[in-house]
Parts: C-alpha cells; structure tokens; sequence
C-alpha cells in the first residue's frame, strides 16, 4: 500500500512551509507529495524546490484565474500514483502520527474524515519548525502553556488511543469529506471523477464525499484520531453566489444520488 498526500496551497508560503516541517517529521513517510498549487507567485516556488531534496514533492500549478481549487485537484490527481491518497491544505500542520493513523483506519469501500484544532493568529505564527518536528506543538500542556482559551474542542488534543476511539465513536458529526483532512482510495475517487469543477469555495470538498457516499463508499470518523492543527488565516474568496452554486449542486447531487460528475477529471 503507497499512500500520497495532496496539499492545496495558495500565496502563503509561510504556513505551507511549516505544513512541509510537519510532513519531514512524519512517523510513517509519505510516497508522494502532491502540492496542488491554485496559480500562487513565484516565491511560492521557490520555497517548494527547496524542499524537493527532503520530500518526494511533485509541484502542480496553473494561472491565478480566481479560487479554482477542485481544478487543481483534478490535476493533482492525474499525476497521483499512491493507491491511498490523503486531502489537506497548506494551513494544516500534521501531527508526527497522521499519516499512520490514516494508514491503521483506511479500509476497502471506507473514507475517513480526520479531524482538526485550530489555533490563534499569535500562535500559528509563533510556532517553530521544531515546536512542530519535536511533536510538543500537539500537546495539550504546551498549547495551554501558549495561550489557547479552554474550550472542549481541547478533548481532541487528548493523545489517548483509548480515548480517540471513543470520542470517535460518541461524536455526533457525520464522517464528511472535508479537504483538510480525508482519504481515500484513489481508485474509488477516480470512479467519481474527482472534484467537480463548476464549484467555488463552500462545500465543494463534501460533495465529493457525498458522490463517493451515493456509489457505496461510507465515511468513517476519526476526528480525534487523525490530528491536524488549523493555522489562522483570512478567507477573501468566500462569496455568496458561490455558496448558493455548490449548495444547489450538492442538492442535485443527492436528489439524483449521482455518484460521477461530467465536470470532473475526465
């Protein structure tokens, strides 16, 4: 079993250099990293072909014409070759057992829909390569040392195997495809056609999943499993019309229990 990882990234190569730090300290390796690159500057480049020396990075990019996100994907995965690909974003710092984790879960006809904890603005600039190689970035006691408000979204930062399960169990959020943390079969998201490419932001991830859902694949939740941190950022490209377009899509997609797009890979 190969497992790949597609990084969505645009214009911020600073958050999607501490996402690299995250994947060099991984436990279990990736086989490719994918980086799907929604038209960012050049500086964005350079970073990366620095870090083609320490990762298997493979750099897909196309013009800045607006937030085209599932079209980058779609690219992504025409070069993709792992037999288990895992979705994320350039925002997204994994914990040192992420890939591991999603390897122990993944199973034949399944997704998993992985969870995520979001930090601060002061935090997410502070951290430090090792804060994130070092894996104390993920521990509770350091993050409150930090500064994070206490919440019960804290119980995620818990590292109890014992513990994850049961939360993954007890949680009432559906298993979702969310593209900061999923995975699949890459044979099962070809079937679908991959993303379908009339979406903007806002949903345009989950109606994948709900495509892969219709053609028998089930989501499986470890949200308190497979950890991510969430660095704070803006979001200029959320719009109204937008939202409206892929919620109408996402209906249809249902309605019809369509589970292939004609606007997709193929």
């Amino acid at each position: 079993m190969t497992i790949g990882v597609i990084i969505s990234t645009y214009n911020n190569p600073a958050w999607l250099e501490k996402t690299l730090w995250s994947y060099m300290a991984q436990q279990r390796k990736a086989d490719e990293i994918i980086i799907a690159d929604d038209g960012s500057r050049d500086d964005t480049r350079q970073m990366i072909e620095r870090y083609k020396e320490f990762l298997p990075i493979k750099h897909v990019w196309h013009e800045d014409k607006g937030f085209r996100k599932t079209k980058i994907l779609n690219e992504a995965l025409r070069v993709a070759t792992a037999d288990y690909l895992i979705f994320t974003d350039q925002d997204c710092v994994a914990r040192p057992d992420f890939i591991a984790t999603h390897q122990r879960y993944a199973r034949k006809g399944r997704f998993l829909s992985g969870g995520y904890f979001k930090l601060p603005m002061g935090i997410s600039k502070r951290l430090t390569q090792d804060d994130i190689t070092s894996g104390r970035a993920f521990g509770l006691k350091w993050l409150i040392r930090q500064g994070i408000p206490a919440s019960f979204k804290r119980t995620k930062l818990v590292q109890r195997r014992w513990f994850a399960s049961l939360m993954n169990h007890v949680t009432p959020a559906k298993a979702t495809w969310n593209g900061m943390n999923s995975s699949g079969w890459r044979k099962d998201i070809l079937a679908v056609n991959g993303f379908d490419e009339r979406m903007q932001y806002g949903g345009e991830d989950r109606e994948m999943g709900e495509r892969l859902f219709n053609m028998g694949i089930r989501g499986k939740q470890i949200r308190y499993s497979a950890i991510i941190l969430h660095l704070d950022h803006s979001r200029p490209y959320v719009n109204k019309e937008a939202w409206e377009l892929n919620n109408k899509i996402r209906k249809e997609t249902k309605q019809a229990h369509r589970t292939r797009t004609e606007y997709g890979i193929e």
